[in-house]
């Protein structure tokens, strides 16, 4: 039987502020979610309290589709979000994320991680090889001389290659070491929901002030432009005004603008005006070298570093995962007190990844096989219920998809119902914590993968 928890206006917060954790750095939601609480929860809409008006200005301008979606998938339906002062409430009314604002938002330095920024993803930990050194050195011109070496900056490459961390990087090195200026990365599903959301709220005319008004712009992903004029009009107007006041423009594709579909042509011209560089898969000295920077980062001992060379020889499909393969090897050291050996290393991919040439495999494939294991229908898996014997399973295809396949983030969770990309991240991380934790989920994995990759 289902244990029923009552929700919540704090119980909810709990939830919605773990996802929000794991779609931002701890810095940012930190300073800006550090002090928020839940305030109240009816059917229709979720109170959120903060602790000044800025604040709320920032959350309301900044935040508000990331919390929404959070509620969405909390709880199965949307809900309104209202956000107030709770400790000004006499001078300050509520602002509801359906009407209008009556003051543009005040304009301050973004934080470095706003857009799902990620600690990690610096270019101190980017490990450097044949495949994507010029893409480093071009992401590092850019950072040190925002506007001034190339602008436009376009990087494409496969999903799972690094394309993500140069962005990243330069957001980040550029706010640490130029903090006068405005800085802000974005997926590509981020620029969308802040214009629809606009064009919802008639708010169009706050969106392009904010938009036109950063001295870097970072988009992630462009390629989800594909098919959608009314977005690629408003990038193209928003790329010519950056561009136009000497503000950098970073992109990033999974691939050349030449080879995506229905891209208008004004803006494939507009995106070689700067340098367009390619991410091409690592080689096997720079998938060793990646392990090796992976262990000493995250402090795992390796006592043979045979075992890295023979992981780096047996995975070479993209850097996520490498890197999935490694924790799977050290999650069954550490759960069967097994030295980490070679032999161990052989015996835990062997299955969940073959010597040869593997079948490609999809998303589709691994709901599949997820929903066999567990019981389930695809629409159950894909659907809006959110108990407990149908949550998991849910999580653990999409802990599969980020891990198995190169769909982004979005389209992950495109294919699981529609879900935000936030979602999916804090899918992924509640995983791997568990793989490491619980032998009965590692093996589960470990099964599941079995199947998927050896499914014709």
């Amino acid at each position: 039987m289902e244990h029923q928890i009552e929700l919540t206006a704090e119980s909810l917060w709990d939830e919605v502020s773990s996802r929000l954790r794991g779609a931002l750095n701890e810095a940012t939601f930190g300073t800006w979610f550090g002090d928020a609480a839940g305030a109240s929860l009816t059917d229709d809409a979720f109170s959120l309290a903060v602790p000044n008006d800025f604040t709320r200005e920032w959350i309301e301008g900044h935040f508000l589709g990331l919390i929404r979606a959070a509620v969405k998938d909390a709880t199965g339906h949307e809900r309104r979000i209202h956000l107030t002062v709770r400790d000004d409430m006499a001078h300050s009314e509520p602002v509801s994320d359906g009407a209008p604002l009556e003051q543009p938002v005040r304009r301050a330095p973004e934080p470095a991680a706003s857009g799902s920024m990620s600690l990690k993803y610096t270019f101190d930990l980017f490990v450097i090889g044949s495949s994507n050194r010029f893409a480093h050195a071009a992401a590092l011109a850019v950072a040190e001389a925002p506007a001034q070496a190339y602008n436009p900056l376009f990087i494409y490459g496969g999903t799972g290659l690094g394309k993500t961390h140069l962005l990243q990087a330069v957001a980040q090195y550029v706010s640490e070491h130029q903090s006068e200026l405005s800085v802000r990365y974005v997926t590509s599903e981020t620029f969308m929901n802040d214009f629809i959301n606009a064009l919802r709220d008639k708010r169009i005319e706050g969106f392009k002030q904010r938009y036109r008004a950063y001295d870097l712009l970072l988009i992630d992903d462009i390629q989800f432009f594909e098919h959608k004029e009314r977005i690629q009009e408003e990038f193209f107007h928003t790329f010519n005004s950056l561009h136009g006041a000497n503000k950098q423009i970073v992109i990033s594709s999974d691939r050349m603008p030449d080879a995506i579909q229905t891209l208008e042509e004004r803006l494939r011209g507009r995106f070689k005006w700067g340098l367009i560089t390619d991410i091409q898969p690592p080689d096997l000295e720079t998938r060793i070298a990646i392990l090796r920077k992976k262990v000493k980062t995250d402090g795992i001992h390796v006592p043979d570093p045979q075992v890295l060379t023979f992981i780096a020889g047996r995975v070479s499909t993209n850097i996520r995962e490498l890197e999935g393969a490694l924790t799977r090897v050290v999650a069954f050291s550490s759960l069967t007190a097994r030295p980490m050996t070679v032999e161990l290393a052989q015996d835990v991919l062997k299955d969940v990844f073959p010597q040869g040439e593997a079948p490609e495999v999809s998303i589709e494939r691994i709901q599949t096989a997820v929903s066999e294991r567990f019981g389930l229908s695809m629409e159950e898996l894909c659907g809006d219920r959110r108990s407990q014997n149908i949550v998991y399973p849910r999580q653990v295809a999409m802990y599969l998809s980020r891990e198995l396949t190169d769909a982004s983030l979005p389209k992950i969770g495109k294919q699981f119902g529609g879900r935000d990309h936030t979602t999916v991240i804090h899918a992924t991380s509640k995983i791997a914590r568990m793989i490491r934790e619980d032998r009965d989920v590692y093996n589960l994995v470990q099964e599941l993968t079995a199947r998927v990759k050896q499914a014709r």
